[in-house]
């Protein structure tokens, strides 16, 4: 890699039934186009996506749901799946779809089996649920793919102790369930762990939406002025990038064309990026425009790097 080099990461996140079935097949497209490979995460299990509506307490929530128009980002066919309307099993429904993502060359692997329970109910879960919750995930990744999952990436970046140690137990490759600067190995709750996790280091378009004047006229304004050199991780969704903002999704990756970067996939970057990572701290904790905490890269051990705001 030369110095000026700038070496680019897609995460893509898929969170729901329409975003497997219509966000993923446009995905694919649009990432071929370019000649891009991404790695892809599925939620495998069944749609609860309108029991969200529970986090209406939560302080920030409602706003951020108007602030980016989600009805009208997902559907509200989403916004109703697990309430009024039964939730439909991804990974059984649409197993030719995700399989699809291999063959096009990408990387796959396990966002969760239930992607609402998981987010608002993690930390009130005991390892032994954790490991149940990825098993089932997981063996719906294995009829799919015929092997296990090596990695794994966490709804809204949504961990615990408990979670990095069920990862360790699945003997994964690699774990993308955070936010930060570089790859590390996690330290949490007093305890080292061996996963490397590979963190997203640019904001999602959800969280830019709508604050501080980014529109989605200007958006790729923002993200063109955050590609520095070396390592850089995005997070995209199949529900936005694929669909509802699949034309400003193409129009940054038009515009990135005009710029020295490199397009690797995660396990790549572990190859690449990952011999002698340090073992940094892992909190939960809130970043810019999203309502829910999030794991967060503190400083590395012996360090006094400053933690990833």
């Amino acid at each position: 890699m030369s110095e000026a080099e700038s070496v680019l990461a897609f995460k893509v996140d898929v969170d729901t039934y329409v975003g497997t079935r219509a966000g993923v097949p446009n995905l694919l497209k649009i990432l071929q186009r370019f000649g891009i490979r991404g790695t892809f995460y599925f939620s495998l299990g069944p749609d609860n996506s309108g029991k969200a509506i529970r986090r209406i307490l939560h302080p920030g929530f409602l706003k951020k749901m108007l602030r980016t128009r989600a009805p009208s980002m997902y559907g509200m066919r989403t916004m109703l799946y697990g309430t009024l309307l039964p939730a439909p099993a991804i990974g059984r429904d649409l197993a030719d779809v995700i399989a699809s993502v291999k063959g096009a060359g990408h990387e796959v692997g396990i966002h969760c089996w239930d992607h609402v329970k998981w987010h608002d109910y993690l930390p009130r879960y005991d390892r032994k649920t954790v490991a149940r919750e990825l098993g089932l995930a997981n063996d719906v990744f294995e009829t799919i793919f015929g092997v296990p999952a090596a990695t794994t990436a966490a709804p809204g970046w949504t961990v615990t102790a408990d979670s990095l140690a069920v990862q360790d137990a699945m003997g994964l490759a690699y774990s993308s369930d955070s936010r930060g600067r570089s790859p590390f190995y996690p330290t949490m709750a007093g305890h080292r762990f061996t996963t490397l996790q590979i963190p997203s280091t640019w904001p999602t378009m959800d969280e830019l939406l709508g604050e501080n004047g980014i529109t989605t006229e200007n958006i790729n304004d923002q993200y063109v002025a955050l590609l520095q050199p070396g390592l850089n991780v995005h997070t995209i969704h199949a529900e936005l990038e694929g669909k509802a903002l699949a034309e400003q999704f193409v129009d940054l990756l038009g515009r990135l064309a005009e710029r020295p970067v490199r397009y690797i996939p995660l396990g790549e970057v572990a190859a690449e990026y990952g011999g002698g990572a340090p073992h940094c701290e892992l909190r939960m904790g809130y970043v810019a425009g999203r309502a829910m905490p999030v794991a967060i890269q503190g400083a590395a051990e012996g360090d006094t790097v400053q933690p990833c705001r």
